[in-house]
């Protein structure tokens, strides 16, 4: 009888973004891209586009709930990614449904705010991801502003990258990576497992096409891991994916514009 092949599968948990640039839609995209099979559990619809959020509508938890058991009781995922989690009670929520399913490599994305700078997850919520999300997960992918409102430590250089990764593994997370892009110089992302730092580095780019960089990032380290890659591969991966389908973005909208996910594809590249 001939082997079954098996296809690498992966379960985001995020918002979901009408401009198409971030959020399930940007997830699903990276999934695509590199050879993983995407599901999708909604947590908030949001009404966006390249130049502000106009609307958000949380999804209620029961229905959050239902999504995440109906996937993984059926089809299953090698790896989860979470975004978007806008409340206390949605991480609440996400975090006991994935506990009951024993879920094994977690990717944690903590948005807080918008490339517009609309805020995606409430303020009494930031505890609620540091309590419960952090220490289930294998990897978190914070940006700078999000590192520093997870650990409390200003971070404005690499150094100060250094100090928040150790505080962020400290709180449970199994790994980090502090991501660079609003630092001076090279985008260094820094990676920290409790052992020993790692940086990725790349020339930055000029370009306004960054909508959807962080949530492009953690679902390509999550693709990675589905793919049965250890965590530093998933995270070179994902530094080069990114890097790539940044520098062949090609312009969309009046404000920031999203990625070329299939850049790699023929007919993909407009720049």
């Amino acid at each position: 009888m001939a082997s079954v092949r098996k296809v690498p599968r992966a379960l985001t948990i995020a918002g979901s973004d009408s401009g198409g640039g971030a959020g399930i839609q940007a997830d699903l995209k990276t999934f695509a891209a590199l050879g993983v099979y995407g599901m999708s559990a909604v947590t908030a619809i949001t009404a966006q586009n390249t130049v502000a959020v106009t609307a958000v509508h949380e999804v209620p938890t029961d229905v959050v709930a239902a999504q995440i058991d109906a996937v993984l009781s059926d089809i299953g995922a090698d790896a989860v990614k979470t975004g978007m989690l806008s409340s206390s009670a949605i991480i609440e929520v996400v975090a006991a449904t994935l506990e009951k399913h024993g879920v094994r490599w977690l990717v944690v994305d903590p948005v807080m705010i918008a490339k517009s700078g609309a805020r995606l997850l409430r303020e009494e919520a930031v505890a609620a991801l540091r309590e419960r999300l952090l220490p289930m997960a294998t990897v978190v992918t914070p940006n700078v502003a999000e590192a520093r409102a997870l650990t409390g430590a200003e971070v404005n250089s690499l150094e100060d990258a250094r100090v928040a990764a150790r505080r962020l593994v400290s709180m449970g997370a199994r790994s980090v990576v502090v991501k660079g892009g609003h630092l001076e110089g090279p985008a260094v992302d820094l990676f920290y497992d409790g052992r020993r730092f790692r940086e990725f580095s790349s020339p930055r780019i000029d370009t306004r096409s960054t909508h959807g960089t962080g949530c492009t990032f953690a679902s390509a380290v999550a693709a990675g891991l589905a793919r049965g890659m250890d965590v530093l591969q998933s995270v070179a991966l994902a530094k080069d994916y990114v890097t790539g389908a940044m520098q062949n973005a090609f312009p969309l909208g009046q404000g920031h514009g999203p990625l070329s996910h299939f850049y790699r594809y023929e007919g993909w590249n407009r720049s």
